[in-house]
């Protein structure tokens, strides 16, 4: 497959993800949206307002590789924080509609993009250098394991599920993520038909943890203590 056929394909997951975002989200009253969610110090509010400015600030990726003009996912940290932040006391209302609107916005760039656009490569909010292929992995990573700190019923066990086929490039992306040193570990996911995925972290002799692939991706994204894993767990350095 080309960079354009994987990217086209991968669109076709993050509009289903964005359908049921927005099922999810317009049925949430007041009381609900600003409740907390899986997160710590961040109601589902934060939560919504997060997964809407991610929305634009990936648009502002594809952007760059069609324009050839370097457009940055966010002004800066502080003022990617201050939209959160102020999109969280907004009316139930309002953020569904914000909800809607980016995951809008982001389908209709990415499916406009010319084919050679593609491989075209920009730097990632941690300042990695990735080719705009790879920004529907990222907006697909949001979409998929927000659902579960969202505290509405979906766990890991779900999320990884949904991910399917991807679910392998998901959390190499969430190792990638981290950008600094990691503990040596060598991750090993086994599912319930005893399909294996692994990744090897750090440098070093490896801890080996073995779990499912809801618990290795629950432990990986920050969400778990890795106590439910075969193995001891190494505290991972921060989740970003």
């Amino acid at each position: 497959m080309t960079a354009s056929e994987r990217a086209h394909a991968l669109l076709n997951r993050v509009r289903a993800l964005h359908d049921e975002w927005a099922r999810l989200t317009r049925g949430l009253d007041e009381e609900a949206v600003h409740a907390p969610s899986g997160l710590p110090g961040w109601t589902r509010a934060h939560l919504l307002s997060h997964l809407a400015r991610n929305a634009d600030g990936l648009v502002n990726l594809l952007t760059w590789a069609k324009s050839g003009v370097e457009t940055p996912m966010y002004a800066g940290e502080a003022a990617r924080d201050d939209d959160i932040e102020k999109g969280a006391y907004r009316s139930a209302e309002e953020i569904a509609e914000d909800v809607v609107a980016s995951a809008a916005r982001f389908v209709e760039v990415a499916a406009s993009m010319p084919d050679d656009a593609w491989p075209v490569r920009v730097r990632a909010r941690q300042g990695r250098e990735i080719p705009a292929e790879f920004v529907l992995w990222l907006r697909l990573s949001e979409t998929a394991i927000h659902l579960a700190d969202l505290d509405l019923g979906y766990d890991f066990a779900r999320v990884a599920e949904l991910l399917g086929d991807e679910f392998e490039i998901v959390v190499g992306n969430a190792i990638g993520m981290y950008g600094g040193e990691l503990p040596s570990v060598l991750l090993v996911a086994v599912g319930e038909d005893g399909t294996r995925h692994e990744w090897r972290m750090g440098t070093g002799e490896p801890v080996t943890l073995t779990g499912s692939p809801g618990e290795v991706l629950a432990w990986i994204t920050g969400r778990s203590d890795g106590s439910t894993l075969d193995g001891t767990a190494p505290p991972l350095p921060h989740w970003l």
